[in-house]
């Protein structure tokens, strides 16, 4: 055993503890963030695209609304393998590997004028991003103890609402200014220039990154060994550990799992793709205006989700943490289908939503960090969200369908509140020592 970790203290006073994770986190998040943010709005703003390219390419709201799934075919089918991969060869090079190709396959979007290159793209921009994010997921838990999880991943993936406050106005205004600039449209204009910071981003995590914290050279001898000590699998009487990949496949709370998520993951993507097409029904007009408006359920969605997250590591409780905002984002859905042209009234709504749907994310890995813990815990983590990522596919296939169908939203809300009620429920069937600290 290296001599660091037998001298390593058992445990560190309050404040150099909190400095040391100070110092982690201001190396790692606001980074990770910034590359979440340009693969959220890459992934995502095919929705604002839609505003304009739909019209102009003839295309309906159920090809739209295929496309905008079938991304997630893609990201199901390499999710699992992509993690397997990044822990054989290190975060730095497979997250750049990931942000550098989606980057460009982005940029390709510029030359789509029919449903089959639309679709074909949408499912290598998925196949390119797999495993970023459960990637990212694996990676913090590599440098931060469980206690600490449900806060860390909640300050990492405020980068979605982020990418709603910026994207939203950004491609709005890209949409509306580039406009025939040069004989393109102004949606191909968004796809290429929002391509170009991914792929930025992917060359700097060359130099950013450190794939564990034993190779991190900004981290003292001390340092490494008390975060190997803490990162020690966790003793829980009341939880059965899983430490293979094979055990992944055979348990059946994976499955559980799986469902609550795929709940969570329906009801964030129908707010998403859908959040420029909701605003505009509600009688907003002009591509900017949708865009601004767009931006603030984000903000109430950045308080409620580090709320959230900082009172459930402080807590220990896991479960109601996460009911409470589903039942929120189900809520949210209700005001927004009752809503009609009533312009406040339907902000409310989506910010509720918002607030609702996105907060779980990363409160939910709380739950299988609990028994997951070496090589189970890459393979669960990117199987959970491979799964779950499915619901991207249906969700916008789904409500493209239903809104061709009535010619309204408000069915789609209903159904969209339905399934995160649904999923507030199962969390019920796991035993709260399980996963409570």
């Amino acid at each position: 055993m290296n001599d660091a970790v037998l001298s390593a203290p058992v445990a560190l006073p309050v404040d150099e503890e909190k400095r040391l994770f100070r110092k982690i986190t201001w190396r790692l998040i606001p980074f990770l963030m910034f590359c979440y943010v340009a693969a959220y709005i890459d992934r995502v703003n095919v929705g604002f695209a839609k505003l304009q390219m739909l019209d102009e390419l003839g295309f309906s709201e159920t090809v739209y609304g295929l496309g905008a799934g079938i991304f997630f075919i893609g990201y199901f089918l390499l999710e699992v393998p992509s993690n397997l991969a990044l822990r054989k060869v290190g975060a730095r090079v497979w997250i750049a590997r990931i942000m550098l190709t989606w980057g460009v396959i982005s940029a390709a979007f510029v030359w789509v004028t029919t449903p089959t290159q639309y679709y074909v793209l949408r499912f290598l921009l998925g196949a390119a991003e797999a495993g970023f994010y459960p990637g990212v997921i694996y990676y913090l838990m590599s440098w931060y103890p469980s206690r600490r999880r449900s806060q860390i991943i909640a300050l990492f993936m405020v980068a979605i609402p982020v990418a709603g406050i910026l994207g939203g106005p950004i491609s709005g205004w890209i949409i509306a200014e580039f406009d025939k600039f040069h004989g393109y449209s102004g949606w191909q204009w968004m796809f290429f220039l929002e391509a170009l910071p991914s792929i930025a981003l992917g060359v700097a995590t060359f130099f950013v990154l450190d794939s564990t914290p034993d190779k991190a050279k900004w981290l003292t001898a001390s340092e490494k060994a008390y975060i190997a000590r803490e990162l020690e699998p966790p003793t829980n009487p009341h939880a059965r550990m899983l430490t293979s990949v094979g055990h992944v496949f055979r348990d059946p709370r994976m499955l559980l799992l799986s469902l609550i998520y795929f709940c969570v993951i329906m009801g964030q993507y129908g707010l998403t793709f859908w959040m420029p097409t909701l605003i505009k029904a509600s009688g907003v007009t002009g591509v900017v205006n949708i865009g601004l408006l767009s931006a603030v359920p984000y903000i109430f969605a950045i308080i409620a989700m580090l709320g959230f997250g900082r009172s459930s590591d402080r807590t220990g409780e896991r479960r109601w943490h996460l009911i409470i905002p589903m039942l929120m984002g189900a809520t949210g859905y209700m005001v927004v289908a009752i809503a009609g042209n009533n312009i406040p009234l339907a902000l409310v709504g989506l910010s509720l939503a918002a607030a609702g749907v996105i907060t779980p994310g990363p409160l939910f890995w709380a739950l299988p960090s609990a028994f997951l813990v070496g090589s189970a815990a890459a393979a669960g983590v990117a199987a959970i969200n491979a799964f779950a990522g499915l619901a991207g596919f249906v969700s916008p296939y789904f409500i493209g369908w239903l809104r061709d169908l009535t010619q309204s939203s408000t069915i789609a809300m209903y159904v969209s509140a339905a399934v995160l009620l649904a999923g507030a429920m199962m969390i019920l069937l796991i035993p709260a020592k399980v996963v409570n600290r």
